[in-house]
């Protein structure tokens, strides 16, 4: 039942690598509370909020394409360290910002900016993970990511809420740049991470073209972006917290927090217990669960804090067993001279997703009510998982996922 820690038992470089990204992303999950709450209290409109991590969109899949055509080609290790470096920089740029209080347009150029060096960075993460491990470790791998990634998801925005309630804006975004300092250095204690592909000199953007080309005629990796682009489009509720802790619930900082790391708790709990995961046979109809749905009505339903939370919860706890197996899925299903641009496009497909659904969330509250546009989301997903299921019966069926 519990989860395996083989892989980081075994491997100084995996070690490393999830530490690393450990500090990195409690400090990208402050940036993530500091960014939407500065921009609410500017327009107090929650349409600007969707407005603010749309703008991002285009930075990170640019840069996620980047680095998956650069990790492909060259070490990743120099390039891990010198995509932390640029988070840092421009991490640093909006605790100044924040300081001199910077205007809206300032603002969102540099959230533009984070979201680039992201981008940059998280594909070569994510390919470095098969490359250092066996096939037999990648379950128990993501697994053991996903607690790091989750537990950084309750830290994070929790310390936010009490950060920004304390000293204010500049801390937070002052905090992201020391986490990337953390990750630099355990890039550059790791071991070599070569290139996959080095006797082809390819150029960057045809070298995007390949992987874009190779993920269109991938019918593996096309089911699993689709199932991740359904619930993250319709059914994440992320971009209306702000709104939901200031005008549903008439809170402050410290509720909306907890908002943000809610879904993170469920999604640890059932991440150290995931050893049960390692024995799923039809990986693809696991992948497409429907409680996350149910549980993002619910919230939108509900108006008793510590019951929202909940639904919260048990939303994240169904989506840690979606990206276990998603992306266990994807590694064996592709080939390892594309590893990293196929990591790169499911970066831009998992962080753009919630981007995009931040934007329809954020019009449909305008257009009609926060709660509205919290259950219908959710709804607009069950009802996507289920023409999914339709559509692409072989994987809802199939034993060899």
């Amino acid at each position: 039942m519990w989860v395996d820690w083989g892989p980081v038992r075994s491997n100084r470089s995996f070690r490393l690598l999830i530490g690393g990204q450990f500090a990195s992303l409690i400090g990208s999950n402050i940036t993530m509370v500091a960014i939407p709450y500065q921009v609410y209290l500017a327009t107090h409109a929650s349409w600007w909020v969707g407005v603010a991590s749309i703008v991002q969109l285009p930075a990170l899949i640019a840069g996620s394409l980047m680095g998956g055509a650069l990790g492909d080609r060259f070490d990743k290790r120099p390039l891990l360290v010198a995509a932390s470096a640029l988070s840092a920089l421009t991490s640093t740029f909006l605790a100044l910002g924040a300081i001199r209080h910077g205007a809206l347009g300032w603002l969102l150029l540099l959230a533009a900016g984070s979201a680039f060096s992201g981008g940059l960075g998280g594909p070569i993460r994510t390919a470095a993970i098969p490359q250092m491990l066996s096939s037999d470790d990648l379950v128990p791998a993501y697994s053991l990511n996903q607690i790091v990634v989750n537990l950084a998801a309750i830290l994070g925005p929790s310390l936010a809420g009490v950060v920004l309630a304390a000293w204010g804006l500049d801390w937070c975004y002052g905090l992201d740049a020391l986490s990337f300092v953390i990750i630099m250095g355990a890039g550059g204690l790791m071991g070599p991470l070569p290139p996959t592909r080095p006797e082809v000199p390819l150029g960057l953007f045809r070298a995007i073209g390949e992987g874009l080309v190779y993920v269109r005629h991938h019918r593996v990796a096309q089911f699993v972006y689709l199932a991740d682009l359904n619930a993250m489009v319709f059914g994440s509720p992320r971009g209306l917290f702000p709104a939901v802790a200031l005008s549903v619930y008439h809170g402050g900082p410290r509720l909306l927090g907890l908002l943000y790391a809610a879904p993170s708790v469920g999604a640890v709990v059932l991440a150290f217990t995931s050893g049960w995961v390692t024995h799923i046979r039809r990986r693809g109809r696991a992948v497409a669960v429907g409680v996350w749905g149910l549980s993002v009505s619910a919230f939108g339903l509900v108006h008793v804090v510590w019951v929202a939370l909940v639904c919260l919860a048990l939303a994240g706890a169904m989506d840690v067993i979606s990206t276990v197996l998603r992306n266990t899925i994807l590694q064996l299903a592709i080939t390892d001279d594309v590893r990293s641009r196929v990591s790169s496009i499911q970066l831009a497909v998992v962080t753009g997703g919630p981007r995009v659904g931040d934007l329809e969330s954020g019009v449909v509250a305008s257009a009609v009510s926060t709660e509205f546009s919290i259950v219908s989301g959710g709804l607009a997903c069950l009802a996507g998982i289920a023409l999914l299921a339709r559509r692409r019966r072989d994987f809802w069926t199939s034993r060899d996922l």
